[in-house]
């Protein structure tokens, strides 16, 4: 009997590692979600490769264990793979920017993000889904009052990027064929650099191949700018899922290791960052927390300063 349960308890698990390590063969859309959880998922194979050898220790169990191990390690390498140096010392921050993902229906805590994005001392705010604002919009243009988004009414009002400082270029598109207007990308003066600032908000990995082609649309939509790049928003995958690592490898993008866990809210630090903040050359983060509150929302707000390098200068914004 222990024989049986040993080889049923493997065959389970062998399934399981070898779906997980499909992301070295093939990008499938079907299965990127489950590509961002690798860490999560090796861990739960080492536990049960263990439970697998506890249950009679032969070689099989030992080579599933390695196999476990070998995928917790590489998500860890590939976690580390876009973390920037580290700048939280000796420079004063050139300025603030906070990313969250307030949630569409989220109408009940719309009057306590109002005032958390008013209190957050922020230069500039990137609000996805930002729908329930609607009737707070007047409030916060007094203190933002330079915003793109939020126009006509709240049938308008999905991305909201506000800023206390002039935008020196302005630009709404749409990335993808699903949902229009989630790509945000302005320019920003700063003390006399001027800084790109683009926000994206990418439909769920699981949702047919759409995220795939939004990915590659972000990427030429970056690729056209130069000069110092902040990239933020809601990518509803980590930064480990293939196509994520394909565009920051691309456009030379990195963020601070490690990333604050955003969802799912349940999980609190255990879970995964899928919300984002990225930063080109020369500019650099100095710092990328969590909002201590999420609000009603699903996902976790980020709040990051970021400082100028001097491994170049700032370009005109294009």
């Amino acid at each position: 009997m222990r024989n049986i349960i040993y080889w049923i308890l493997s065959a389970y698990m062998t399934l399981a590692i070898v779906v997980v390590s499909l992301r070295y063969i093939t990008n499938f859309w079907l299965l990127s979600f489950v590509y961002s959880f690798q860490i999560h998922l090796a861990v739960a194979f080492v536990a049960g490769s263990l439970v697998i050898l506890a249950v009679r220790r032969h070689v099989y169990g030992f080579a599933l264990l390695l196999a476990s191990l070998f995928l917790a390690a590489h998500g860890l390498i590939m976690l580390r793979e876009f973390a920037g140096e580290d700048r939280g010392t000796g420079t004063a921050p050139l300025f603030r920017l906070m990313s969250f993902n307030i949630a569409i229906d989220n109408w009940k805590s719309s009057t306590a993000i109002a005032d958390m994005v008013i209190a957050s001392n922020a230069d500039v705010v990137n609000l996805l889904e930002a729908k329930p604002l609607t009737f707070h919009l007047q409030r916060l243009f007094k203190v933002y009052p330079y915003h793109i988004g939020c126009d006509h009414g709240k049938d308008s009002c999905d991305t909201l990027v506000l800023s206390k400082r002039p935008f020196v270029t302005r630009q709404v598109a749409s990335i993808g064929s699903l949902r229009k207007d989630r790509l945000v990308a302005a320019s920003v003066d700063f003390g006399g650099h001027t800084v790109n600032l683009v926000s994206a908000h990418l439909t769920k990995p699981y949702f047919d191949d759409y995220q795939v082609e939004e990915l590659e649309d972000l990427g030429k939509a970056l690729g056209s700018i130069s000069g110092p790049l902040v990239l933020s928003g809601d990518f509803n995958s980590s930064s480990i899922a293939p196509g994520v690592r394909a565009l920051l490898r691309t456009q030379k993008l990195k963020t601070l290791a490690p990333e604050p866990a955003t969802w799912p809210i349940a999980a609190g630090p255990f879970g995964i960052a899928i919300d984002h903040i990225f930063a080109r050359a020369p500019l650099h983060l100095k710092s990328l927390k969590r909002l201590d509150d999420n609000l009603g929302s699903n996902h976790s707000g980020l709040i990051a300063e970021f400082v100028l390098g001097k491994d170049g200068e700032t370009g005109p914004a294009q």
